[in-house]
């Protein structure tokens, strides 16, 4: 298994934390349900650096080459992640849950919730 993690700094774009869940609302997530070979794929914000990204679970044998969605958070940002890494996954382990992922994230919740 591999991981993919792209990470941004704010600073130098006009966009927000805020705005990027909007953009993840609207139309960000969807296009990401078809992809095959990929397991898992969560965004992740920190209001306290102004920094977003996303983190992906891949099979081994995915051809990470292979078209996908288009990068639009990179042309909203306005630049390539701060960092981008892939990465060996060494172990994965699921706690005791709910049995389902059914809650999707801050981006998700009404205006006003979320923190």
């Amino acid at each position: 298994m591999k991981a993919t993690i792209s990470w941004w700094d704010l600073t130098r774009s006009d966009q927000t934390i805020d705005s990027l869940r909007v953009y993840l609302r609207d139309e960000g997530v969807d296009p990401w349900t078809e992809i095959h070979g990929m397991r898992l794929k969560f965004w992740i914000s920190d209001r306290q650096t102004n920094r977003w990204g996303a983190v992906m679970l891949w099979d081994s044998t995915t051809d990470l080459t292979a078209p996908m969605p288009p990068n639009r958070a990179t042309e909203l940002i306005g630049y390539p992640p701060t960092v981008r890494m892939m990465t060996d996954v060494e172990a994965i382990v699921e706690g005791i849950h709910s049995g389902q992922l059914i809650e999707r994230g801050l981006a998700f919740e009404p205006i006003g919730k979320s923190s």
